[in-house]
């Protein structure tokens, strides 16, 4: 099936039947990666809630805040289901620490993409590994470069279809959802934390703020991505 098919067998579908579609055609083969974000709690609860058999996984890449664990386990407390966690290999992440130390990342884009490659692509690609379908909790008011994604994608790089189901809800349409269903989230959120990564390299910011400012915020460049979703 080319992308142009599998969009017209979606089109139209709400979330929940456009993932039960995806799993019915690609068994075992449907995965969702989830950072516990607020979009990524979204669709988190739409599977689990609709025994939809997505596999659920997530990337700790050691640099996490205490507020991300937190709502990592309610939601399996919630829902009592599984979410795999994926580390980075260790080796790689001591000898990037002991030649540069713990914030190398600070120092140059240069040392930031090595830190993000060896601590979330790395493991991302391994959880890829025989997938045929990525689920994406990716919005496109998030950044200038989110806004030129379409809604099913073939990635040529990865070899497998890039589904993003909430590319054109609002941020405030995520937040009612979250809140009219009980979906556990991170509090974050309510501390003008918009775009939650990893806890060295996130702030809060102002509001009307870009969505991305709060991530990186000592790089100048427009385009603030960590290699995960770079096409």
């Amino acid at each position: 099936m080319n992308t142009q098919e599998l969009k017209e067998s979606l089109e139209g579908k709400s979330i929940v039947d456009a993932l039960k579609t995806l799993t019915s055609l690609y068994a075992g083969q449907t995965l969702f990666t989830t950072s516990f974000g607020i979009e990524d709690q979204v669709i988190t609860h739409l599977i689990f809630a609709n025994n939809i058999p997505v596999e659920i996984v997530t990337i700790d890449t050691g640099r996490l805040f205490p507020e991300t664990y937190d709502v990592f386990n309610k939601t399996i407390k919630k829902y009592q289901q599984n979410i795999k966690v994926y580390f980075p290999d260790h080796e790689l992440v001591e000898a990037m620490v002991s030649e540069k130390g713990p914030y190398s990342f600070y120092y140059s884009k240069e040392n930031r993409h090595e830190c993000c490659h060896i601590r979330k692509v790395v493991p991302l690609n391994r959880a890829l590994e025989g997938k045929m379908v990525w689920i994406s909790g990716i919005r496109a008011d998030q950044s200038d470069s989110r806004k030129k994604l379409d809604w099913i994608e073939y990635d040529e790089h990865k070899k497998l279809f890039k589904y993003y189901p909430l590319l054109l809800w609002s941020y405030e349409e995520v937040r009612k959802f979250v809140k009219e269903n009980m979906v556990p989230y991170n509090v974050l959120h309510d501390r003008n934390f918009i775009s939650i990564g990893c806890q060295p390299c996130t702030r809060a910011v102002n509001p009307g703020d870009d969505f991305r400012s709060g991530r990186w915020w000592w790089e100048n460049d427009d385009l603030k991505e960590c290699g995960l979703h770079v096409r």
